[in-house]
């Protein structure tokens, strides 16, 4: 590890100083020039949408989440499957559920007002320590060790760390808790993450400009670029299955509801057969002339996925829904098959309307 200065008070004030002139304008956000806007529900809906997630993709889920639901009860009181409907493109489905499961906690338990500490925050159901600790800092303005993926970055280099990640987090996590202090506890790690996200980028740090400059390691080593170092990821497993668009003759598509546990619990989707290892006949959900749309692929966390896309038109007990309003309300993976099944469709239907004239 490089030599390192350690004058915290001088770090936090050049972080806190371009904090204050560069701060990034976000909906949900407490900052230096809106210290009145600290909603706990903006704070925490937030944060919960930003989990793997990126800003400019979770902003609009966000707008529209709160033009539904404006506070905390009122998403507390909301059905499951709207909320789940609402929630189709931002992936990782869980945490929609954990997101009405803490709603209905803060709602039933704490009278509709988010407790105001790390740890009766950590005690809601959904609500892990990254989530806890941002809320207890940015909402209650607790001094808090708040790490996500752009302050371990903005550590890294910093410090010069050497282990790669993830094994390198518990370090950078200390790293991250030393410069907490109880000044601007709130403003402290927004500060940082905007230093991730803007300055201290993961392919292209902008050093020029970043008013930690004369104290990272990382730069007075001349390959700031170079950290976090990070473990080689093993490629991803491949799963297949078979997903099935059936029309009705209003031109209506059926839907069916996945079980409440496992991928995209809750949620209505497409009727697909399991998706395992190795390609495999799959059982069509009613009987109908099936025929073959092409395949799609899609890649979650922890393994990636091949769909062959069958099409046919019937009848059965299904939720049927509007093609249109389904593109906006299913997840991806389903909304990619439904997109390449209605665009057979339309290409089938102007080709038949093209042979007779």
């Amino acid at each position: 590890m490089a030599s390192v200065p350690c004058d915290i008070p001088v770090i936090r004030a050049a972080l806190l100083g371009w904090y204050d002139a560069h701060a990034r304008s976000l909906p949900w956000r407490s900052g230096p020039t809106d210290r009145g806007l600290k909603d706990p529900y903006r704070i925490w809906l937030s944060e919960v949408m930003l989990q793997q997630t990126t800003v400019p993709h979770a902003t609009p889920y966000f707008l529209s989440f709160l033009q539904r639901w404006p506070t905390v009860g009122a998403l507390a009181a909301a059905p499951d499957a709207e909320v789940m409907a609402a929630w189709a493109g931002l992936g990782y489905y869980a945490r929609a559920r954990n997101l009405l499961a803490c709603a209905r906690a803060v709602s039933a338990d704490h009278d509709g007002v988010f407790p105001d500490t790390e740890a009766a925050l950590l005690a809601l159901p959904g609500v892990g320590a990254y989530t806890a600790a941002a809320v207890a800092a940015i909402a209650f303005d607790r001094p808090a060790n708040v790490v996500d993926g752009n302050v371990e970055r903005v550590m890294a280099r910093l410090y010069a760390v050497e282990t790669p990640l993830p094994a390198a987090k518990p370090e950078l996590k200390r790293l991250a808790a030393a410069l907490i202090a109880d000044d601007r506890p709130g403003d402290w790690p927004q500060a940082l993450m905007d230093l991730g996200a803007t300055v201290c980028r993961p392919r292209t740090p902008l050093c020029a400009v970043c008013p930690l400059t004369d104290h990272c390691a990382a730069f007075a080593g001349g390959a700031p670029e170079r950290y976090p170092l990070k473990t080689a990821r093993a490629d991803r497993p491949r799963r297949h299955g078979t997903v099935f668009v059936l029309f009705d003759d209003r031109g209506r598509v059926a839907l069916v509801p996945r079980p409440d546990k496992g991928l995209l619990g809750g949620m209505l989707g497409l009727p697909t057969s399991d998706w395992q290892p190795v390609p495999a006949e799959a059982v069509p959900p009613a009987a109908a002339d099936w025929g073959a749309a092409g395949t799609i692929t899609h890649v979650f966390t922890h393994f990636a996925l091949t769909l062959e896309v069958r099409t046919a038109t019937g009848s059965g007990d299904f939720v049927w829904t509007a093609p249109e309003q389904a593109l906006a309300d299913l997840p991806t993976v389903f909304r990619k098959a439904l997109g390449l099944a209605v665009g057979g469709a339309i290409t089938s239907r102007r080709s038949s309307a093209a042979l007779r004239s």
